[in-house]
């Protein structure tokens, strides 16, 4: 493996760490975010499977974004997951870049085969 690939390896590995700890403090020390456990279980059970390797995540207070996106922050043509928790079991999920949704769901569980779908197109595209 050349030093590049595990840059950004490393790099991936660490947005998962770093959003893992910080759904960890909302759920534990924040009222009205005990919502974002399904969303934080989803995110170890996709780890587990690997997928830690080929996405970099991150997360505002309300949402989670899976890219393949080396750097932090996404530029207006990386296309992307995004993950907005409505409630407990009620989840908005769009794959888009910064100006055009190309596929919408309002899905009662993240285990849900439309989900893995999206993240096989993701998978898909180049990491940039």
């Amino acid at each position: 493996m050349d030093a590049r690939t595990q840059t950004i390896l490393n790099l991936f590995h660490e947005s998962w760490t770093e959003t893992l700890l910080r759904y960890d403090d909302l759920i534990t020390n924040y009222s009205g975010f005990e919502r974002f456990k399904p969303l934080r279980e989803f995110i170890l059970k996709l780890q587990v499977q690997g997928e830690d390797k080929y996405f970099r995540i991150g997360t505002s207070v309300h949402y989670l974004i899976i890219s393949r996106s080396v750097n932090h922050g996404l530029r207006t043509d990386q296309k992307s997951i995004k993950i907005d928790v409505i409630n407990e079991n009620d989840y908005y999920v769009t794959f888009r870049d910064d100006t055009v949704t190309y596929r919408e769901y309002r899905l009662q569980t993240l285990d849900d085969p439309r989900m893995y779908k999206l993240l096989k197109t993701l998978k898909d595209t180049l990491v940039d």
